[in-house]
């Protein structure tokens, strides 16, 4: 798989975003795993913020768990800004933003060991980030308000996407922000190569009709 075909359905996701589940970790998992059956591409393990796992053993053991899901259904295991954590399962990537390592030193660590994906907000980013060979690719939005993330930088919309194409900015691009399930066709004949979702999947009352509609060409 190319990164651009890894990118078309991304889900990122922790224990915190199951706030309703008497167990969060293994709902997570349990969505975790219908979703891969489902045809999930990529996921990305960010267990992170208010509700999330606080002892490094069980943050180790559920990502662990989450790991494995992933490589039995063949799909790429990203981890959340913990490059520790990362080198420790030999992920196959990791993803950080504009706020986190910075990016050239995190490659440097890496030495190419995993896939590198970073946060960009805007065009300028966007734009810094085209030119660094490093980077495999990088997430951009928020495209619509969101409340997954409570210092989420404001959104940009679906023409900040068709604009960064147009300024000939090529980077493997996957949207993120505030998307439904239903908004990925239009997302993707912007220009992005994929979406990435938090609560469309996480709170999904039917994850095979979601992954269907985030996969979908039409």
């Amino acid at each position: 798989m190319n990164v651009r075909e890894m990118l078309r359905a991304y889900f990122v996701a922790g224990s915190q975003d199951f706030k309703q589940a008497t167990n969060r970790p293994q709902a997570l998992l349990d969505c975790l795993e219908q979703a891969l059956k489902c045809g999930l591409t990529c996921y990305q393990f960010r267990e992170k913020g208010a509700g999330a796992l606080q002892h490094r053993d069980d943050i180790m053991h559920l990502a662990k768990a989450a790991q494995a899901l992933c490589q039995r259904y063949h799909v790429p295991f990203f981890i959340d800004d913990d490059l520790q954590l990362a080198l420790t399962l030999h992920a196959d990537g990791i993803h950080v933003g504009q706020g986190d390592m910075p990016i050239l030193e995190l490659i440097a660590r890496v030495q190419g060991r995993m896939l590198v994906g970073l946060s960009t907000h805007n065009i300028a980013q966007f734009s810094a980030a085209n030119t660094i060979s490093g980077i495999d690719y990088c997430g951009f939005g928020p495209i619509f308000p969101t409340q997954s993330k409570p210092d989420a930088d404001p959104a940009v919309g679906v023409e900040a996407i068709r604009a960064v194409r147009a300024a000939g900015l090529e980077k493997p691009m996957v949207a993120i922000g505030g998307i439904r399930s239903e908004d990925a066709v239009t997302i993707r004949a912007a220009g992005a190569d994929g979406v990435a979702v938090i609560s469309a999947i996480a709170q999904s009352g039917d994850v095979p009709r979601t992954l269907a509609q985030l996969l979908a060409t039409k």
